[in-house]
């Protein structure tokens, strides 16, 4: 079987509420940014790539101790393809995006809105881990 290997961000600001970013991809679906991890890329480094690449934000800082593995298995022209993402969290002041060409749409949204657009449950569930975080550690 194949493998692919990603990562990608929970993007959020707050002001005064918490706000996720949401892209809407051109196959229909919504979900973060991610991308996957080029050759000799840490993971940090695949993320920030990503970030700019498909919002243009380029000021944002992660957020320290949150790391969370998603994996499934997809068809890529008729052949399986296992895939792991790990997806951090990063804070911007930015609400400013300029969407690549793999994006047709994006929202910043609170987390009730954000639970109605995702579309697959582990982007529901790696959203719920992100903002149990985020408000468990007295950071809003």
């Amino acid at each position: 079987m194949l493998r692919e290997n990603s990562c990608g961000a929970v993007v959020f600001f707050k002001n005064p509420n918490l706000n996720y970013l949401l892209l809407h991809y051109e196959q229909g679906h919504w979900g973060f940014v991610k991308g996957n991890v080029e050759f000799n890329e840490s993971e940090k480094t695949t993320v920030i790539r990503e970030l700019e690449e498909e919002t243009g934000i380029i000021a944002a800082k992660f957020i320290k101790g949150f790391r969370e593995k998603v994996t499934y298995v997809y068809v890529r022209h008729g052949k399986p393809v296992f895939k792991q993402v790990i997806f951090f969290l990063i804070e911007t002041h930015s609400k400013e995006v300029s969407l690549s060409f793999e994006h047709i749409d994006f929202k910043w949204v609170q987390f009730l809105d954000a639970m109605k657009f995702l579309t697959f449950n582990n982007s529901k569930n790696v959203l719920k881990k992100a903002d149990y975080f985020l408000k468990t550690r007295e950071f809003i």
